[in-house]
Formats: structure tokens, sequence, C-alpha cells
């Protein structure tokens, strides 16, 4: 537990992650192209959202997997009982969405995934440094969707 919250400590007011997740879909006829997602596969397109502890706070699922992370988070938001971010608090996201408020993005062009740091490798810059930071909490989201596809 102490791990999980020093991950956390670095973003203050930060309720926890979201991301997109691909689900595979069969037999599809009608649609097949919008259901296709950019790598191909026949999938829908799954709006996670998680809290710092692991636990899923928001889902929206159902949208063809054409369709891009931050279009589907748009609509979570727009939704009457849609995605709700209090005033002063945000959500980590990845760089397929916009910094604004409730969303924090990180840097883009600099390194950001967890693997880039591995081997000893440190961050260069100050940008690279919150980006460590950033994926290292941000994870969380990918472990939920690894343990709800009963990946370990």
């Amino acid at each position: 537990m102490k791990f999980v919250l020093s991950r956390w400590k670095w973003f203050k007011n930060c309720l926890g992650a979201l991301d997109g997740t691909y689900i595979k879909v069969n037999d599809l006829e009608a649609d097949k192209p919008r259901y296709r997602t950019r790598k191909g596969e026949l999938a829908t397109n799954v709006l996670g959202v998680c809290s710092q502890d692991m636990q899923f706070i928001y889902v929206l699922p159902g949208w063809k997997g054409s369709a891009s992370d931050a279009r589907v988070l748009r609509d979570a938001l727009s939704r009457r009982n849609g995605l709700k971010v209090p005033q002063g608090f945000y959500y980590l996201c990845d760089a397929r969405y916009m910094n604004g408020e409730g969303f924090l993005a990180p840097y883009r062009g600099q390194r950001y995934h967890l693997k880039e740091w591995r081997h000893g490798l440190q961050p260069t810059t100050p940008q690279e440094y919150f980006n460590m930071k950033h994926s290292s909490a941000r994870n969380v989201i990918e472990r939920c969707f690894g343990l709800l596809k009963g990946r370990d």
C-alpha cells in the first residue's frame, strides 16, 4: 500500500486515471468498417475510469472501434449521468487526450512509457521526469484493464 501511495504523492487532487481499451467482437456483418480499430481488428472501444486503488468508478462501453478515445471521453462528459469531475480535481490520461480542466496528460514528444526507463536509464529533463511519474501513476488503469481481461 505504501508503494501505491508513493505513486500518487506527485499528483495532489488526482482522483485516478482513465483510458480507452478495445474489446474484440465477432460476427459483425453490418458496420464492419466502423468497428475496425486502428490496429485492424474488429472491436468496441470502451472508456474506463478508475480510482487510485484500482476500483472502476466509471465505464462507458459500446463505442465503435474506429472512434477515437478523445471522442468517447467527450461523449461520457456530455451525458446526463456521465463522467463528472469535481472542480479542483482531475484524472491522469495519456497523450491521446488533451490537457484541460479535469484531465492531465503527459508532455508530448518526451519519453513517457515506463519501459523507456528500464536498465538504469534516468530522465534527462524536467518534462521526462514528470512523464515518468505520470506514467507510473497512470499505469493503474492499465492494470485494471489487465485484470478485467484476465491478464496478470
